[in-house]
């Protein structure tokens, strides 16, 4: 059993659709080149994402990292293109009259805007596991549960829940490898509304909480630390990154190797 990055996944407009490169970079702050760099804010300075605008799942975007072209609009419908950064006074305008009032897009280059910022790396779970909690659901299959899930890395190669080896209690992190280059995982991700919410429409899928919890419950490997678990509803591992990992490639087809276990760090 060989534990294979198997694809790469970056967001480049938090909330919305992501793209799949075969190769990237770990910025300055933890996160990967390219993902949540954009973040869509309303007046207040709240974002507008999925946790509190359903129309936000309602909304297609594509993202052509070599040119800036960032292409979003409504999934049935016409779809404008803008040129990002140099356009986002007018894409702003055009997603505040999509969503009934204003907001604005902000950018953060060197980081993009995670949600956890303590553990601000990339987010890892394995196709095993994206494929057998897919299978506690009748009309949800693996490709859909990623989308809802939105992880930056999928291990392929190995069992599932395979990456809840990667966290350990709540004072410690497990070091990690991936093609030579050192990770460290923290925490298993706490999950929001978005997960139950249909990726293209944003309706809720009934039972879904109540069916996770009660799946994650039962299946949690013996190698989880349960430490986490306050209560069930967690999936995906939150990464942290070291000094030395900033500016390293990531490539698919890269092996990852679990190492020591280490005491937690919160500083860079």
């Amino acid at each position: 059993m060989t534990a294979t990055l198997e694809s790469i996944h970056v967001y480049p407009v938090k909330s919305l659709d992501g793209i799949e490169p075969d190769q990237t970079t770990v910025r300055e702050a933890g996160g990967l080149e390219f993902d949540r760099e954009y973040a869509i804010r309303d007046g207040d300075g709240e974002y507008v994402n999925g946790k509190r605008e359903r129309a936000v799942h309602r909304l297609a975007s594509s993202f052509d990292p070599d040119t800036g072209a960032w292409t979003v609009g409504p999934r049935e419908g016409e779809r404008e293109a803008f040129q990002l950064p140099e356009e986002r006074a007018a894409a702003s305008n055009y997603l505040s009259d999509h969503f009934g009032y204003a907001v604005t897009i902000d950018r953060d280059p060197s980081g993009g805007f995670p949600d956890d910022t303590h553990a601000a790396g990339p987010t890892l779970i394995s196709r095993g596991t994206l494929e057998t909690v897919a299978s506690w659901y009748d009309d949800i299959d693996a490709t859909e549960l990623r989308r809802r899930l939105r992880p930056n890395l999928i291990v392929g190669g190995v069992e599932p829940f395979w990456e809840d080896r990667l966290y350990a209690d709540r004072e410690s992190a497990v070091a990690f490898t991936i093609g030579g280059t050192s990770f460290e995982g923290r925490n298993p991700c706490q999950r929001c509304v978005v997960p139950t919410r249909d990726p293209d429409t944003g309706a809720e899928t009934s039972g879904f909480r109540e069916r996770f919890v009660s799946e994650r419950k039962a299946t949690l490997p013996e190698w989880a630390n349960e430490d986490w678990y306050d209560h069930y509803f967690r999936l995906m591992v939150n990464t942290r990154v070291p000094r030395e990992t900033v500016g390293a490639t990531l490539s698919v087809g890269e092996k990852l190797e679990i190492g020591e276990t280490v005491r937690a760090d919160t500083g860079r």
